[in-house]
């Protein structure tokens, strides 16, 4: 059981507006068509998949979170962790991993496996206070090729296309 299993029923009240704050500032520039496909990568309970008026995916390594995401919406959810996204190559059109690669058990593989299923359009996410925020930073700048950059208040957000 992971942290987020033991804290999933809290979940939302613990993160829901501070999540909110941040989809709200990546809607100025990520606009999905209908047809396009959206995964989110470290879901949650679904509050950063939900919002995008797109087909959306999510995948998260926490059961829990997993299941109550699946409890409010017919979204496609899978249990699995970024290191190893169950998708194939060049799957999405949209990529996202909002305030989750700080999470990951091995942040290079996962921003590997995200830049692997997705086309070019990514939206990179993670938290400023990160004792791993420098190697992050590092490894996002050499492997994607960033087009805007925001600091939010408890996140760097990092956007792939204009």
């Amino acid at each position: 059981m992971t942290y987020y299993d033991e804290i999933s029923t809290g979940y939302e009240e613990l993160y829901e507006e501070e999540q909110l704050k941040k989809i709200k500032v990546i809607k100025q520039y990520l606009k999905p068509e209908p047809e396009d496909k959206l995964l989110d990568v470290g879901c949650g309970t679904g509050l950063t998949t939900e919002p995008w008026p797109c087909k959306r995916y999510g995948v998260d390594p926490a059961k829990k979170l997993i299941a109550r995401a699946r409890q409010k919406d017919k979204i496609e959810y899978k249990i699995a962790p970024a290191e190893d996204i169950p998708y194939p190559d060049d799957y999405f059109d949209y990529v996202v991993s909002i305030t989750a690669i700080q999470n990951f058990s091995d942040i290079k593989k996962g921003l590997e496996e995200i830049k692997r299923v997705g086309k070019d359009k990514f939206v990179l996410s993670y938290l400023k206070k990160s004792s791993k925020a420098p190697m992050i930073r590092k490894i996002i700048d050499s492997m994607f090729d960033i087009k805007k950059e925001i600091e939010e208040e408890k996140d760097f957000i990092f956007f792939t296309f204009d």
